[in-house]
């Protein structure tokens, strides 16, 4: 059976043996354990896009049907930029990646029953919104993957203080997370390293990159992902994608 402890210890043999940094040789050996058993969630966002390079990279030299996939959730509200990146990284990389749409029909619902900013009336409204819009795809996404990656960090929010490099989730699934230990300042000096490519919005003030009416602009100084969804209590700010897996 499939725990945490002895996954961690395989990465730590791994990490052990290898000159790369932790945050590579992670994704390295989760590439080379679980291949195209593995799906890399993109959000787009730097975090993201350095895990693809790296990812796309460890998966250099595999067959193309063994290389890990990624995926995208079309939430139907992704700024245009969102898509200019998608586009360029469809272009740049030899790794297959997907896209999930909510159902339409759940989606009409909201809009005939609360309507199409409902999201801002309450914190169960909005969460609501990104259930229909983000969690139901997700399972989609996730299904027939024995693994998935994000780009979660610690260094984000308080919801995200206590992210494991590497944990299971609520569905017994390995959820691989390769930066989570390190600050804003080490993941753009990775990415810079690796010359990934850059979302738009980062350039103009948006740290974290989201559906675009629950995102905005920061001022120098606020946490990461003090623009999502900045009506809401810091402690709250959390799609559902990320509800903690089995410790």
């Amino acid at each position: 059976m499939l725990t945490q402890s002895n996954i961690t210890d395989e990465l730590a043999e791994v990490e052990a043996s290898s000159s790369e940094t932790d945050a590579e040789a992670t994704v390295r050996w989760a590439v080379d354990r679980y291949r195209d058993r593995l799906a890399l969630a993109l959000s787009l966002g730097i975090e993201d896009t350095l895990l693809l390079h790296l990812v796309a990279d460890a998966a250099r030299s595999l067959p193309a049907e063994q290389r890990p996939r990624a995926f995208v959730l079309d939430t139907g509200r992704l700024p245009e930029e969102s898509y200019q990146l998608l586009e360029s990284a469809r272009d740049r990389y030899a790794i297959r990646i997907e896209t999930y749409f909510p159902d339409a029909a759940a989606v009409e619902a909201i809009y005939r029953d609360a309507g199409p900013l409902s999201f801002y009336a309450s914190v169960e409204a909005r969460k609501h919104c990104c259930h229909v819009r983000k969690v139901e795809p997700l399972a989609r996404a996730l299904s027939g993957a024995e693994a998935w990656m994000t780009g979660l960090r610690r260094a984000q929010s308080p919801t995200r203080g206590s992210t494991e490099r590497l944990d299971l989730d609520e569905r017994g699934l390995v959820k691989v997370s390769p930066l989570a230990h390190l600050s804003d300042e080490e993941t753009w000096a990775l990415a810079k390293q690796h010359d990934v490519l850059v979302h738009a919005l980062h350039r103009r003030g948006y740290p974290s990159i989201g559906c675009a009416p629950c995102t905005r602009a920061v001022q120098p100084g606020e946490p990461t992902r003090a623009g999502r969804w900045w009506w809401e209590d810091p402690t709250l700010k959390e799609c559902g994608l990320h509800t903690g897996g089995q410790k």
